[in-house]
């Protein structure tokens, strides 16, 4: 079972050229704009084992030179590859730990029994497995108070000046561009101490650590000792992290993104995967370093932006407008401005259809979807109980309205989005309807006592009760019956999965497992689907998305050479998160604006995530005002390049199964 297939999607092509020039003269062109010695390579997987080949250099280089290496790790997730590539490479008798000094980065305050510990977590992903001297490893001594904190810390920084300093940090870069816990504000001078956990970085450490308790505190090395390493390496992988690398790298260094400080180093390295380098100059606008190699979706990405750049419709720009931005190559290739823009203009008219499905009897040639066969049976995959209408609500409403057989599948229950406050509304109502219709029985109102009583008693954190877990499901369940029946959707045509991996009761979610891709397996063998629909939207805040995704994903995989896949076609899309640039997007689907209120509607019937949806992330906007205003802005964009003005729009990218 391949569980990571999301990881691997690629949208386009990236020259080697781009994130691995051929000689100095090239990496001085492409990198012209950033500021770090950034290293980009084409999976995690290999920028993992570079970082340990580094490791290794680091460490007999200093214990050479000093009889010893003093090193600074952190645990963030992105370092677990590098951990076990280390690890084979010990048990290859490449390296030895018996003369390196390790200390801990950063750990929780204070430390809970059942809750998250960076130290821990090193130790079984790392020091457990290779001889490194117990005496040797030194980490934050989860006795201290904050009484003694202030020369606790004092004194975990002088035992590393003590040690002649670091010589070599290992950390990840978080996502709001934190190194180590030196959170957004930090700045550049501070040392060893106690620091406040922001309520975003909480949520991730939730997610990361699969715990559903975690410190509002803890300590950690400040910027000013970390620059202080003679070597420092950090990480980042995916395309999430592809926005704070382009601040880090490439802004201005700022207190907003602690990384940036490493600017000032010299011996400091960032080393990326190809999706979390996207945003940087050299894969985003490379025409901007040096000569492109053009493809078609390279030139829609220029056209668009010098489109954007000076505020004209596509086929308005000049000879002039392409050399003063940079892109006379274009002109060499093409002949001249109006050639260039009225292929791109064309390629992106051809995405626009209003027949997601495929309009029957019509000529296919440029659209993105295929006439037949028709009607197609369709599956739309939705990792909780209101991501398909939120994220395609307009679509899912054409391909019903134009005879589609189209099933939803839900992939999760979503139980524990579902407040408390919801779910008492419930037994308020029945408690009063219950003796006149004659349901008061001894079972009901023991339930009912029991769920009043456990909600009353319960506890910030604690888990719900299997009782109330199942009836918040219930909940989840009705609200996603009556949109689908709002829409039209047959109601033998809609799934609820409830894959296991969800079923914790928790924050904390288990791993994907083959009883996961088996359930979706079946559905698909079971419908055979001409279409299918997937979230390609991985950046909700718990991950379940990436999970789902990655389980219809495995699914496909292991049934790619059924012979009904060989007409199946395979849509990506995203609107509660995300939404897709425009030089991807391959099927754009104008929505009217009665439809968008028709979509609205349809977000509106699950009641239960509207006010007290505990999982909205940063964005403090409610789902359906996001999905509007995302829909809209699509819309705005491609009337702001010269296509005709829609109300709004749903964007999809095809996904093509890696073989």
């Amino acid at each position: 079972m391949k569980t990571d297939l999301s990881s691997q999607i690629k949208l386009d092509r990236v020259p080697k050229r781009y994130y691995h020039p051929e000689n100095e003269i090239e990496l001085a062109a492409v990198t012209r704009e950033e500021k770090l010695n950034t290293l980009i390579f084409e999976t995690a997987n290999d920028g993992g084992e570079f970082i340990a080949s580094e490791i290794v250099r680091y460490i007999n280089r200093f214990v050479k030179k000093n009889g010893k290496c003093v090193m600074a790790l952190g645990a963030g997730n992105s370092t677990h590859r590098v951990y076990a590539s280390l690890i084979k490479l010990y048990q290859e008798g490449k390296v030895d730990f018996s003369n390196v000094i390790i200390y801990n980065i950063s750990e929780f305050f204070p430390l809970m029994p059942e809750g998250p510990s960076t130290m821990r977590r090193l130790n079984d992903v790392f020091l457990n497995h290779v001889n490194i001297k117990k005496e040797n490893i030194r980490t934050i001594d989860p006795q201290i108070t904050k009484e003694t904190m202030f020369d606790y810390c004092q004194a975990y920084e002088e035992s590393i000046q003590n040690e002649g300093g670091l010589n070599l940090v290992v950390c990840e870069i978080g996502s709001n561009g934190s190194i180590a816990f030196n959170e957004p504000g930090s700045a550049p001078s501070s040392i060893c101490r106690l620091v406040l956990l922001s309520n975003y970085t909480r949520h991730q450490i939730s997610n990361d650590y699969k715990c559903d308790e975690v410190p509002d505190t803890a300590i950690t090395l400040g910027i000013s000792t970390i620059l202080k390493s003679n070597r420092i390496l950090t990480m980042a992988w995916g395309e999430s992290r592809s926005q704070i690398i382009h601040e880090t790298v490439e802004e201005p260094a700022s207190a907003q993104v602690p990384a940036s400080f490493m600017q000032g180093h010299p011996h400091a390295k960032v080393v990326i995967d190809l999706p979390a380098a996207d945003d940087l100059t050299r894969i985003s606008h490379p025409w901007k370093v040096t000569s492109c190699e053009w493809n078609d979706k390279l030139i829609r990405r220029a056209i668009v932006w010098l489109s954007q750049l000076i505020h004209k419709p596509i086929l308005k720009l000049t000879d002039k407008d392409y050399n003063d931005a940079g892109l006379g190559e274009l002109l060499v290739l093409y002949g001249s401005a109006y050639n260039v823009n009225i292929k791109v203009f064309n390629d992106l008219q051809h995405t626009i259809t209003g027949w997601p499905g495929g309009k029957p009897n019509a000529d296919d040639t440029y659209r993105p979807e295929r006439a037949k066969p028709y009607p197609k049976r369709v599956i739309v995959f939705s990792p909780h109980p209101d991501d398909d209408v939120i994220s395609m609500g307009g679509t899912l409403k054409r391909l019903v309205d134009q005879k589609h057989d189209v099933h939803v599948a839900y992939e999760t229950s979503g139980n524990i989005a579902v407040g408390d406050e919801d779910m008492m509304r419930y037994f308020m109502m029945m408690d009063k309807i219950a003796p006149q219709f004659g349901f008061d029985t001894e079972g009901y109102n023991k339930l009912s006592k029991g769920v009043s009583e456990f909600v009353k008693a319960k506890t910030a954190g604690e888990t719900d009760s299997a009782d109330i877990r199942e009836i918040k499901t219930m909940i989840r369940q009705a609200e996603a019956t009556i949109a689908c029946n709002y829409i039209g959707v047959k109601p033998d045509h809609i799934h609820f999965l409830r894959l296991p991996f969800y079923e914790t009761g928790t924050i904390k979610k288990g791993d994907l497992s083959q009883r996961d891709v088996d359930i979706i397996k079946k559905l698909l063998s079971d419908v055979k689907p001409h279409q299918i629909f997937v979230a390609g939207d991985l950046a909700d805040p718990h991950g379940t998305h990436k999970v789902c995704t990655d389980a219809v994903l495995a699914a496909v995989d292991e049934l790619i050479d059924e012979e009904w896949m060989k007409d199946c076609r395979i849509w990506m899309y995203r609107g509660a998160w995300a939404e897709w640039e425009i030089d991807h997007i391959e099927m754009a689907v104008p929505i009217s604006p009665e439809e968008l209120r028709f979509k609205r509607n349809s977000i509106l019937k699950h009641q239960s995530q509207m006010e007290n949806a505990p999982f909205l992330g940063d964005d403090d906007r409610l789902f359906w005002q996001r999905a509007e205003e995302r829909n809209r802005a699509t819309a705005k964009l491609y009337e702001g390049l010269g296509l005709a003005s829609y109300e709004a729009m749903e964007a999809f990218v095809e996904y093509h199964p890696i073989r």
